[in-house]
């Protein structure tokens, strides 16, 4: 059971976030924070959600701008590198251009679409950007007990510095 109160992220890694973030802006990137125990690792991931509406509109009625997808094969081959550099996945995150840092029901069904979360131990973070700027950083764990998904502190994650 997943009693984690709080998310801890290096600096170096809510750096790097923020600026993939505000780089993409006004689409929504994504990606996955790998940690060896010691560091946090961030690793882009292309969000491929403009080509699969390009493809099938009607299956994919969002852009880029309101959401993200992930090659799954891209993530399975980060991962499986990751695993064999010692690594594990820590977190996924992505950006709400224009709007707030909500876990929003797109969001639950992409990390759960089954009901229960593929990646259970890992957390969800989104990322909060008006005008290119970043506003918030927070941070989701599956609850076992309520079955939902829960936000969590995040520290040593953002400043306005």
């Amino acid at each position: 059971m997943n009693t984690r109160q709080s998310l801890v992220l290096s600096q170096e890694a809510s750096k790097a976030i923020c600026k993939h973030a505000e780089e993409t802006f006004p689409e929504e990137c994504c990606g996955i924070i790998l940690t060896d125990g010691t560091a946090d690792y961030v690793q882009r991931l292309n969000n491929i959600q403009n080509q699969l509406h390009a493809l099938d509109p009607q299956t994919y009625p969002r852009t880029a701008a309101i959401a993200y997808a992930v090659d799954p094969k891209e993530l399975e081959r980060i991962i499986d590198n990751a695993a064999l550099n010692g690594a594990k996945l820590k977190a996924f995150y992505h950006s709400h251009p224009d709007h707030n840092a909500y876990f929003s029901e797109e969001d639950k069904a992409f990390a759960s679409p089954f009901g229960e979360p593929i990646f259970p131990e890992t957390a969800q973070i989104v990322i909060s950007l008006y005008q290119r700027e970043v506003k918030d950083i927070r941070a989701y764990i599956w609850s076992e007990k309520d079955k939902d998904f829960i936000e969590v502190s995040v520290d040593n994650a953002f400043s306005n510095s």
